[in-house]
């Protein structure tokens, strides 16, 4: 350890410690611009000028290696002098447009002036003006001027985001910050370039000019959109969010937030938003009191029960659910009969839950992937599924863990890799024996060489028709290695649902085969959440009665069912979640609900009443979650172990759909946010497919064709990708697309 003595007080840091770092250890705080914690170091700010005895001139404190004995000065004349000056430099050139700058308010440039700043400029001459750029649909660039070019943005989008976009072009007076030419800032963590800025030259596009920050209450929540369960300071005003901003949570996800956490808010007062029940009569829509539409629901269920039995019904669930809102459907089901609830409603292959020991789940803390020496992910869209858990994996890729990748296509990952094989999915399970076998593989002997090895399963694995032997093959390797199995759950409570054991009797694709005469559809857009669109349809229509608990209204919503529920989004409810590495997060609604929309743990809870069930009495959320699980006990609920002894299929030359569901259309929210679907990522995609396979079709790259899948059929545009294995379409699922069936599903490929 070195002893550093900061404005006469003592502390000890480690050999490489900054003085910066040793100041903040002290609590002294020390202005900065150009320093971030989490980025590499730049010193051309020098704002950070401090006074160093034995040093002939002031040093700045970020880029200063702290030595054994030093002392150092943060508030001497000789540092106040330095620090005075690089401020009246920095506001030379700034424009006096303070008041209708969206930073004021939060500005560290506006702050430290005051602090550091003169009352007035000595500066006569003409201020420099830089004009404006376009980055995207999410960071507005239009006040140029402002940037003191302390680089923040380049480092993150090199460092973080892994491939830059932002850049510095020219030198001195014409250096100006810009994005590469004619292209937008696309990567999918591009909104923390907004909270890094340190004054107001990059800013949130959809908050320009709607509230000033003191005008907003700020509240805590978590994030309902991925298993990783990001804290979140949501910011409000006149009951309506605002803006969405990072809460640092080291442990979760760091001081960062992905794009579709900050900006999917827009979404949740598009028109399409449900404000009033709504019930079916004669084909035309009618808007009811809540006493109305309940009523109808008890009707509707005690005549179905009556008529054909409780076994005729069913309820499909989002795993996005709360905690507390699954635990009372399942509640509502025991007490009224019904013996199937679906929750896994893109897995295909249920036959390996019955031989799980526990709830599927990461397997280790997130912070535990930042210390892994080897890593192996396979069938995963890391930047679309884990946009945020994927840059932690970037940063332990770019220091010693060896990460390997076998997936259906080749991700543009921006991280140094071992190995990337793109193959067939039904060469998965053969190829992970293999390795199994072969522990002298570079792959396989990185796992077995290294102290701490994990192996995860992405979703394309769980949506996998063989998941089983899949799963069963890459525990074998885990065991022949000594690695961690875990998986990446697919929804922010997938882990809470397996938890509650919410999914009973039939699975999905028994009640899409042998539909139900009624179901109860519990925060769930079937032609996109569950796993083959078209046949989920398909079944609903064959009901007799459809009942959605929904934030939302659809086309396909409005065509199946019969009465409409409103419920609150997880911005507008109370409730817990489990993410991936089985934390439970509570939170409470940030805002009241929009009309008379109600949280769905309420609804419930109200349905439990009207149907006279025992054990309906709950006040609040908390209430609820007491009942249905005891924190302390989740630990002993987590256990990927899997008994499952069934052969794989044998491996197939079928053509399937590839890909996933895309980054921009995982949720209602998400689907209906006007800037998120600005994007390139959210564009409706081509179907990329390999030359060999093409010309099998009779097809050309940029040629329009179909692609079906069980009657249902979509129009695509195709395109060469001799990346791809063969018999592989890889279509992300879009809205645009989502007849085209699920994930792995067998398909035909055609000309339009």
């Amino acid at each position: 350890m070195l002893h550093i003595e900061i404005d006469g007080k003592q502390v000890s840091v480690e050999q490489g410690a900054t003085v910066i770092e040793a100041a903040h250890k002290l609590g002294t705080y020390i202005p900065h611009f150009c320093y971030h914690k989490k980025l590499s170091i730049a010193a051309n700010c020098r704002m950070c000028l401090v006074e160093v005895e034995k040093a002939p001139k002031p040093l700045p404190a970020c880029a200063t290696p702290v030595t054994d004995g030093m002392v150092v000065h943060t508030h001497s004349p000789k540092a106040k002098q330095a620090q005075a000056g690089v401020m009246e430099f920095l506001l030379i050139n700034h424009p006096l447009d303070c008041p209708i700058c969206d930073q004021g308010g939060e500005c560290q440039l506006q702050d430290l002036s005051m602090g550091y700043g003169m009352g007035h400029s000595r500066y006569r001459e003409a201020k420099r003006a830089v004009a404006g750029k376009d980055m995207g649909p999410l960071v507005s660039a239009a006040e140029m001027s402002r940037c003191i070019h302390c680089t923040r943005c380049v480092r993150f989008t090199e460092e973080i985001a892994g491939v830059q976009e932002i850049g510095m072009a020219n030198r001195g007076e014409f250096s100006e910050i810009m994005p590469f030419i004619g292209k937008a800032v696309e990567t999918e963590l591009s909104g923390n370039v907004i909270d890094l800025c340190p004054v107001g030259a990059l800013t949130s596009k959809p908050f320009r000019y709607d509230a000033r920050s003191w005008e907003l209450s700020r509240r805590k929540t978590v994030s309902g959109h991925d298993a990783l369960g990001s804290n979140l300071i949501v910011q409000t005003k006149e009951h309506t969010v605002r803006r969405v901003l990072p809460l640092e949570n080291e442990a979760i996800n760091e001081c960062w937030i992905a794009d579709r956490d900050r900006f999917a808010y827009e979404g949740l007062y598009h028109a399409s938003r449900l404000k009033t029940p709504k019930i079916k009569h004669d084909g035309q829509w009618h808007d009811v009191d809540w006493q109305t539409a309940l009523d109808y629901v008890k009707k509707t269920l005690d005549c179905i029960r009556k008529e054909d039995g409780a076994d005729s019904i069913g309820i499909w669930a989002n795993a996005a659910n709360t905690v507390e809102e699954l635990y009372l459907t399942q509640k509502l089901a025991q007490g009224l009969g019904i013996k199937h609830i679906a929750t896994r409603l893109q897995q295909q292959d249920e036959r390996l839950a019955a031989s799980l020991q526990g709830a599927p789940w990461l397997g280790q803390s997130i912070e535990a992937l930042s210390g892994l020496d080897a890593l192996l992910v396979v069938g995963a869209n890391l930047r679309k599924e884990q946009p945020l858990l994927t840059a932690r994996l970037r940063r332990a890729a770019k220091g010693f863990t060896r990460v390997s990748v076998i997936a259906s296509s080749r991700e543009a990952l921006h991280m140094p890799l071992l190995a990337q094989e793109a193959i067939h999915p039904d060469h998965w399970a053969a190829r992970l024996q293999a390795l199994a076998a072969d522990t002298a593989h570079a792959v396989s002997g990185s796992l077995k060489n290294g102290e701490k090895a994990a192996i995860l399963l992405g979703a394309e694995v769980q949506n996998h028709p063989d998941y089983a032997a899949v799963y069963a093959a890459a525990q074998q390797l885990a065991d022949a290695t000594g690695a961690v199995l875990g998986i990446l759950p697919q929804a922010a409570n997938s882990v809470g649902a397996a938890v509650l054991g919410a999914d009973i009797g039939d699975s999905i694709q028994t009640m899409q085969a042998r539909p139900k005469k009624a179901v109860l559809l519990m925060n769930v857009e079937p032609e996109i959440d569950v796993a083959d669109g078209g046949a989920a349809v398909a079944a609903l229509k064959q009901a007799h009665s459809v009942m959605a608990f929904t934030a939302y209204e659809s086309d396909t919503l409005l065509d199946v069912c019969d009465v409409l529920l409103p419920i609150a989004p997880f911005t507008e409810t109370s409730g817990s979640f489990v993410n991936m590495e089985g934390r439970l997060q509570s939170f409470r609604g940030v805002v009241k609900g929009l009309g008379d929309s109600r949280p769905l743990w309420k609804v419930l809870r109200v349905l439990g009443n009207v149907f006279e069930l025992a054990g309906f009495d709950f006040d609040s959320s908390e209430q609820v979650l007491k009942a249905a699980l005891d924190p302390a006990g989740l630990p002993e609920k987590l256990n990927n172990r899997s008994s499952w002894q069934g052969e794989a299929a044998a491996a197939s030359r079928r053509l399937v759909r590839v890909g996933g569901t895309g980054i921009y259309h995982s949720d209602a929210i998400v689907r209906r946010s006007a800037p998120l679907q600005a994007t390139d990522h959210a564009a409706v995609p081509a179907a990329r497919v390999h030359p060999l396979t093409l010309a099998a079709s009779g097809l050309i790259h940029g040629d329009s064709a179909r692609i079906s899948h069980q009657g249902h059929s979509v129009s695509v545009t195709v395109a060469a990708d001799d990346t791809l294995p063969e018999n592989v379409v890889y279509l992300p699922l879009h809205t645009a697309n989502a007849a085209a069936g699920g994930l792995m599903n067998s398909v035909e490929l055609g000309g339009a």
